[in-house]
């Protein structure tokens, strides 16, 4: 059957980073990812302590660089390791451990100029939290954006508040909605993660999670699942209320779902994690990552599905 889906270069049936990268930068892009041994607010106390139940110790960060080695360095072992793969690949520096806007500007200027005038460096990917921008620091993204490729990411996870209390997220979702809105207005891209199967959250409230974010002009999505990883908050609360874990089977449907509901201008940066084999307790088929991504193509083939159906399906209907 042939292909009919104008944002992929190969049989998938939804917006591939990789066609994106190549629309724009004419080559493979690879993201190297670093650690600038920032901390968050909702672990030293401004927002709240402890973390989000989920976040590991090293800050969502365990493919990012050693803090202990500087960020040149970091980026120059990343790349080179990333060569050896794909030895004509562009590179993005990813900021991508805790949260990467939570400092005075003059510590992020340290961290991210040495890093937008290199020849081998076309852009910065800055992970961050909605309340850890700051008027002053949105200027500076401002500035950036003009003289780099930006990506902002921002962690909303979930649009459901009881869920959000839960995971202890300590962030509303209309201050969310809000610095959203104000990064679009500085024309600034935007990738927004979610998770899947938070506890207790059911397929509608997933898929109404996506239904939100075509509403907000997002350039970009990150699907994650919840993985259950050793020593976190979530290990100790998923061993005392035993919620349940969703299937490879219900994860993969959820997440077609999804993409039929979500807009096929987004582009999809990833649809699952990839957590490292020693560190999950659950769901073990979470290290099966090329599985996953093979039973979601399969499964809209088999249905011709594409992403955004159900937005083309609502707009004949309005």
């Amino acid at each position: 059957m042939e292909n009919k889906f104008k944002y992929t270069s190969d049989n998938k049936r939804y917006h591939t980073l990789t066609y994106y990268y190549k629309e724009k930068f004419n080559s493979k892009v690879c993201k190297v990812s670093l650690n600038a041994n920032f901390t968050c607010p909702n672990i030293d106390g401004k927002v709240g302590i402890g973390g989000c139940i989920y976040c590991s110790k090293l800050g969502s960060g365990e493919y990012a660089g050693n803090p202990k080695e500087d960020l040149i360095t970091q980026f120059e072992k990343g790349k080179e390791m990333m060569q050896r793969k794909w030895p004509n690949a562009k590179f993005i520096a990813y900021f991508q451990a805790n949260t990467n806007t939570y400092a005075p500007i003059e510590r992020l200027k340290e961290c991210f100029e040495p890093f937008i005038n290199r020849d081998d460096c076309i852009g910065l990917s800055i992970a961050t939290r909605s309340d850890s921008i700051t008027d002053e620091c949105l200027d500076y993204l401002e500035d950036i954006s003009k003289r780099t490729y930006l990506i902002v990411e921002l962690g909303l996870q979930t649009i459901h508040e009881k869920t959000s209390k839960l995971i202890n997220r300590c962030s509303s979702l209309d201050n969310f909605n809000k610095m959203v809105k104000r990064l679009k207005m500085r024309n600034i891209n935007v990738v927004v993660h979610i998770i899947n199967g938070l506890p207790y959250e059911t397929e509608d409230m997933m898929i109404d999670t996506v239904k939100h974010l075509n509403d907000l002009n997002i350039d970009g999505i990150k699907i994650h699942m919840l993985g259950v990883l050793k020593d976190t908050p979530l290990e100790k609360y998923y061993q005392k209320h035993k919620f349940h874990i969703l299937t490879k089977e219900e994860y993969v449907n959820i997440v077609v779902k999804q993409l039929e509901y979500l807009n096929p201008k987004i582009v999809i940066h990833r649809l699952t994690e990839d957590p490292k084999q020693d560190d999950i307790i659950e769901p073990t088929w979470l290290t099966k990552k090329f599985t996953i991504l093979n039973e979601i193509d399969k499964i809209m083939n088999t249905r011709d599905l594409y992403q955004g159906d159900m937005v083309k399906e609502k707009m004949k209907n309005e």
